[in-house]
């Protein structure tokens, strides 16, 4: 089992861990380093079990608020899933009926018949201009 020593607010800790968990084991502490150096910031000297307390209790807040998070985007999935299920088992929607005005075949040919008789005038007007 080896053993490492990380730093946590400026001071040396001898820690065993599992063979393999050593980069595990490293980015932990380095969790917990950055809260201890903001304690020390702030507040300056503490003894070390009053600054791995304060710092874990840091740390702890934010996991819990990050599984709150968690939480609720699950939630919010869970709902989005359950949307998405229920139009995937939706019947389709009714087919739209659009209506296109037919026009009666009587009406198409008196339409021809007087465009041939305005032609035929017009015809008749530009022989009568020409003479």
């Amino acid at each position: 089992m080896p053993e490492v020593t990380i730093q946590i607010g400026g001071r040396g800790f001898q820690v065993a861990c599992q063979e393999g968990e050593e980069s595990y084991l490293y980015a932990a502490a380095k969790l917990l380093d950055d809260e201890a150096q903001v304690l020390s910031d702030q507040i300056g000297r503490m003894p070390e079990s009053r600054m791995l307390l304060m710092a874990g209790l840091m740390l702890a807040d934010k996991s819990a608020a990050t599984e709150e998070r968690i939480r609720a985007l699950e939630t919010q999935l869970a709902e989005r899933e359950a949307e998405i299920e229920q139009l995937r088992n939706a019947p389709p929607p009714q087919p739209e009926r659009v209506e296109v005005a037919v026009v009666p075949p009587m009406v198409t040919d008196t339409l021809a018949e007087l465009a041939a008789r305005a032609e035929s005038l017009a015809a008749a007007i530009e022989e009568k201009s020409k003479s």
